[in-house]
């Protein structure tokens, strides 16, 4: 299975310069519920560390870059969140990792449902006894 999917954003604008226009059921394959951003990361911290049970998310660095380590279990995949312009869907009960933040890394992430404590699975172990049952 590949974890790895990556979404392409085309970029808009003209002389003056340039956008990316994110729309729900569109250029993102759910209706979003959620956004939120992440910046400001220091040097040599990683986040993430967790997994959704039913949650589906596109994360994309609006500047700077990140590396994101995505496992569903029995696969573990590395990618580079380097442009504007490219998405990672991360669907659910997948573990996300991300590491290597750039100083001026903004990662933004649009989320297919509301903030819900009860969704996370928090600890690997618990993660691996959910997506073998």
């Amino acid at each position: 299975m590949a974890l790895i999917n990556l979404v392409e954003f085309p970029p808009l604008g003209d002389d003056r310069g340039s956008l990316v226009a994110l729309e729900a059921n569109v250029t993102v394959p759910f209706e979003i519920k959620r956004v939120y951003y992440i910046f400001g990361t220091k040097q040599g911290v990683s986040r993430g560390f967790h997994a959704h049970k039913n949650l589906k998310q596109v994360a994309v660095c609006v500047t700077g870059k990140c590396r994101f380590v995505l496992d569903d279990g029995q696969t573990r995949q590395e990618a580079w969140l380097d442009s504007p312009t490219k998405g990672l869907l991360i669907e659910d009960l997948v573990w996300r990792e991300m590491h290597d933040f750039s100083e001026d890394c903004v990662l933004l992430v649009l989320a297919s449902e509301h903030y819900d404590e009860s969704d996370y699975i928090r600890d690997y172990d618990e993660f691996l006894k959910a997506v073998t049952q």
